[in-house]
């Protein structure tokens, strides 16, 4: 293994584990962890800077999966736009609770539901829990998406001719 390999093998894995807590950004991390091995193992203009900048897309296409999931879920299952902007500002609520993650966008939806749009309890309840799994998909959209990438980066920068252990 190289030195660029195991940069990118602690900043893959930090990423990983903080695929699953909300005030980590473990895409970022994942891709700073990318760009800093490219640089270390002698950034050549091709193939690195298409790799890099594709790389760089997908990051912030996977940032809004993360933030818009719980959104979604909540218009899916039947909810309002309120709803959807309950799960959001609950998901931002939740970043400073204990299980926030779930808890936040979960109790948004359902308040928006229930104080602003009156629905009946039922019905609220279903957009709310369009919500958590809307939630679901999206980290489980995110870690699928930061699986791939690593592997993939993993294998472009294995080189055991240069391997330092």
């Amino acid at each position: 293994m190289t030195a660029a390999f195991l940069v990118f093998l602690v900043a893959w894995l930090i990423g990983m584990v903080g695929t699953f807590l909300p005030v980590v950004p473990a895409t970022l991390i994942i891709f700073v962890g990318s760009v800093a091995a490219t640089l270390m193992d002698g950034f050549q203009l091709w193939p690195d800077l298409p790799f890099l900048l594709s790389f760089g897309a997908l990051t912030l296409a996977i940032s809004l999966i993360d933030n818009f999931a719980s959104a979604w879920g909540a218009r899916r299952y039947g909810g309002s736009r309120q709803a959807g902007w309950g799960a959001l500002i609950g998901g931002l609520v939740g970043l400073f609770l204990p299980f926030g993650l779930i808890i936040g966008p979960l109790g948004g939806a359902l308040a928006a539901e229930l104080l602003w749009v009156r629905k009946p309890p039922l019905e609220a309840l279903r957009a709310a829990w369009g919500t958590l799994i809307g939630l679901l998909a999206g980290i489980a959209a995110k870690f699928v998406l930061h699986l791939l990438i690593g592997l993939y980066e993993l294998w472009r920068l294995y080189d055991p001719a240069r391997s330092v252990l």
